[in-house]
């Protein structure tokens, strides 16, 4: 059972959420934290999570703020079913390829081959349910 702390939400359907939630899930998909968004956008993480809760509006000043910080097109954030395109891999996960690559070779070679297992595995699942 998780802890009170680390409640976790069920994701909303796209046409549900408020911009503040999609921001939010945008943000946590791409790997940042709060406090890194608020870097990235020249603002303080209080900012970013009264916007996120819907204390604040996103205004027209802020969108391209946030839509440059986590790479997405400015019509991302404000419309429930803008399109979320990434250009790149989220931060969480090049922050495993860097752990990864620091590992010695053989543990390289072994976490891949069961990455590789995983995902064979996941794409016949797949294949059978199609």
């Amino acid at each position: 059972m998780p802890k009170a702390s680390k409640l976790q939400l069920m994701p909303l359907p796209a046409s549900d959420e408020t911009p503040g939630q999609r921001l939010a899930r945008i943000r946590r998909e791409r790997g940042f934290t709060q406090i890194e968004l608020a870097e990235k956008t020249g603002m303080v993480q209080t900012l970013v999570s009264d916007y996120e809760r819907g204390k604040l509006r996103l205004n027209a000043d802020r969108i391209p703020r946030f839509a440059t910080a986590l790479e997405v097109s400015a019509d991302a954030l404000p419309q429930p079913d803008g399109p979320v395109e990434s250009k790149k891999p989220s931060r969480k996960v090049l922050r495993r390829l860097e752990q990864i690559e620091a590992l010695p070779p053989a543990q390289q070679t072994a976490l891949l081959r069961t990455i590789d297992t995983f995902l064979e595995g996941a794409a016949a699942r797949a294949a059978r349910r199609a």
